[in-house]
């Protein structure tokens, strides 16, 4: 995932979009009220825990994990909203549902290309479980021809896993585009639709940030990250602002020093398959000495424990299999989420074709 990066800071100021939705002397009621507060109080608590106690853990599988758990979960709590407010699609804005339809349609693509990299990744392990089958289930030491697989496996391992998927670049437009939305918001006289666009306003914050930290760290480029000015007049701002400061800073920290892999995970991968790589050119050419009569200076390579290739293939069978269990968990999050969005947009779809055949024509041109 080698790419220039861009230090760059990309900061998009959209004014206090609190006063668009609720302005002065807006009156909610109790029930109302009690019911957005409930929601920006669990928003600010998911994002929260979303910030690591130390820097150093930004961008690994695990955050990543834990930030898409909270993105989905608080995706599924605006439905829950929406329900409690008994607001029908109906009584929506058309504007509102026009911007709706084509955020989701935005949101799906960023999904469908952060899993065409994830699976990618996944597909580069072929390598790497070549490589300790020969190291492991070899009877003997690994013959001249087995080093050379090695070395060669590696030497793919190494190239491919600094690759990446060309959909990433539509990504950063996309991104720019999503955050360009959120001054847009503008409600007229319902206190429902004042709620809800208060609390969609969120959604798509957490929506935006999470999505950008993703493609940031796998296109190896920072430029997608984005930084956006939330007012504090929400209850979640204070939480929000601290996150993204410090998974932003991090994010960028990380590129300006030159890192082209950001996830712990994946880095501990290829600190073992970096050094097994040399050393299997060592070991060839030690090889090589036996099979010639030779004395060979590093004795067995691999018959003992205590070698240094047997240790160093043990230590990257470790590694790898904590890169292939976080990895198989993150793909089947953004899987689960990109599922989420989908049923969600398709409910809105079948709900404007039954409450107004009138908006039949909004809900066919989003599809």
């Amino acid at each position: 995932m080698s790419r220039p990066h861009d230090a760059q800071r990309s900061s998009l100021p959209f004014g206090n979009p609190f006063r668009m939705i609720l302005p002065r002397g807006s009156y909610l009621s109790p029930k109302l009220l009690a019911l957005l507060n409930s929601f920006e109080r669990t928003l600010a608590e998911s994002l929260r825990k979303l910030k690591p106690e130390n820097t150093s853990d930004v961008l690994s599988l695990s955050w990543m994990n834990q930030a898409m758990k909270s993105l989905s979960d608080t995706h599924i709590n605006i439905k829950a909203l929406t329900n409690a407010l008994h607001f029908p699609v109906s009584d929506w804005d058309e504007k509102w549902l026009d911007m709706y339809l084509d955020n989701s349609v935005k949101l799906l693509d960023i999904c469908i290309a952060l899993l065409s990299e994830l699976s990618r990744l996944d597909q580069c392990q072929i390598l790497l479980k070549y490589v300790l089958h020969i190291l492991t289930c070899s009877a003997t030491n690994p013959s001249s021809e087995q080093l050379k697989r090695v070395h060669s496996s590696l030497q793919d391992w190494m190239q491919q896993i600094n690759a990446r998927s060309p959909r990433l670049d539509s990504c950063f437009a996309i991104l720019e585009e999503l955050a360009g939305t959120l001054h847009l918001v503008k409600v007229k006289n319902s206190a429902k639709g004042k709620v809800l666009m208060r609390a969609l306003y969120g959604v798509k914050v957490e929506t935006i940030f999470v999505s950008s930290v993703f493609t940031a760290s796998l296109s190896g480029c920072s430029k997608p990250v984005v930084d956006l000015q939330v007012s504090g007049d929400f209850l979640w701002a204070n939480a929000f602002n601290d996150l993204q400061v410090a998974v932003n800073g991090e994010v960028r920290n990380l590129f300006l020093q030159g890192k082209s892999v950001v996830f712990k995970e994946l880095e501990a991968v290829n600190a073992c398959a970096d050094k097994l790589h040399d050393l299997s050119i060592d070991l060839n050419k030690e090889s090589d000495k036996t099979n010639n009569g030779q004395e060979s200076a590093l004795g067995d390579p691999i018959g003992q424990e205590e070698d240094q290739g047997k240790e160093l293939a043990l230590n990257l069978a470790r590694a790898a299999d904590s890169f292939a269990l976080e990895l198989d968990v993150l793909s089947k999050q953004v899987d689960g989420f990109f599922q989420l969005v989908l049923s969600s947009r398709d409910a809105l779809l079948s709900s404007l074709r039954i409450s107004d055949p009138k908006l039949k024509g909004n809900a066919d041109k989003g599809m």
